[in-house]
């Protein structure tokens, strides 16, 4: 943990539909923090954390989603957009929030946060691409990063370890 002792449970984020909530409603729960986009080569990873939500929610899962629009403009709709293509083409409903900056100056408040916890490969700390995965245990510390090439289904055991049985 960072030496201010902040956890994800401390911010505040915006859903799809402009509402503020605390992530302190998600306290005891483990989470997978993504980065997300419609128009991505891996797009096609928002039906494999439908699985894992519907799966493992029930243990005490949560998929977590931030549409971003930094990479490739990949995700260039506004929230109506992302929800409907979210909806119609993957059944997602898992949460989804406000689309946000994950990287550079006007990061989100969470992700520059995300980011300082974990550090990707080589230790940086700038998330690369879509669909980058910070997985959260119920505790609220950030456990690992996973690059936008992990498979949802690839990083099951790892989810699997943070749940009860």
């Amino acid at each position: 943990m960072s030496a201010n002792s902040q956890q994800v449970y401390d911010f505040s984020v915006q859903t799809l539909s402009g509402e503020t909530v605390s992530l302190s409603q998600y306290r005891g729960k483990v989470l997978l923090i993504v980065n997300t986009a419609s128009e991505c080569g891996f797009t096609p990873q928002y039906a494999g954390l439908q699985v894992l939500y519907e799966q493992l929610g029930p243990r005490g899962f949560e998929v977590l989603a931030f549409p971003c629009n930094q990479f490739g403009k990949q995700e260039p709709g506004d929230a109506q957009a992302i929800r409907s293509f979210c909806d119609l083409r993957f059944h997602v409903t898992f949460p989804m929030f406000a689309k946000v900056d994950v990287k550079g100056p006007d990061a989100a408040p969470l992700y520059a946060y995300l980011t300082q916890e974990k550090r990707g490969v080589l230790g940086t700390k700038a998330i690369k691409w879509n669909f980058t995965k910070f997985l959260v245990d119920a505790k609220g510390n950030v456990v690992a990063r996973y690059a936008p090439t992990a498979k949802p289904e690839a990083i099951r055991a790892d989810i699997e370890a943070l749940l009860p049985a």
